[in-house]
């Protein structure tokens, strides 16, 4: 279960990495001009720059304790607080009926909850 639990932490870790770094580089007006994060236009800048540092820090929340193995704990703590990170954006797109734009949210909170469990486990 452990490569397992390598695998999806890289995989889910390198794809919050991504989105937070996008959010945290690209000017508010950018990411409203794009029609994907057409959610854009409900939030300030301040918040959407502050959802960006969330995902960034929990992409290396999710690697980095558990292969220094300093706090190892911090893994399935920044797993779970991605999984409502993303309940929070599946939120967001229903009340916007964006609903398949909800689809890679469930799929990143699955992954986050397999990462939460299986590392929450190993540390019991």
């Amino acid at each position: 279960m452990s490569t397992a639990l390598w695998i999806v932490q890289g995989l889910t870790a390198f794809a919050f990495l991504a989105a937070g770094s996008m959010k945290l580089i690209k000017s508010h007006e950018d990411l409203k001009a794009d029609e994907k994060m057409a959610w854009a236009n409900d939030f300030s800048a301040g918040f959407i720059k502050f959802i960006g540092a969330a995902e960034v820090a929990g992409a290396l929340g999710l690697v980095l304790p558990q292969l220094t193995g300093i706090a190892p704990i911090l893994t399935p703590i920044a797993a779970v607080g991605l999984v409502v990170l993303m309940a929070g954006a599946a939120s967001t797109h229903l009340k916007r009926s964006e609903g398949p734009m909800v689809v890679p949210n469930l799929v990143l909170i699955a992954l986050c909850a397999f990462v939460a469990y299986g590392r929450f486990i190993d540390i019991a």
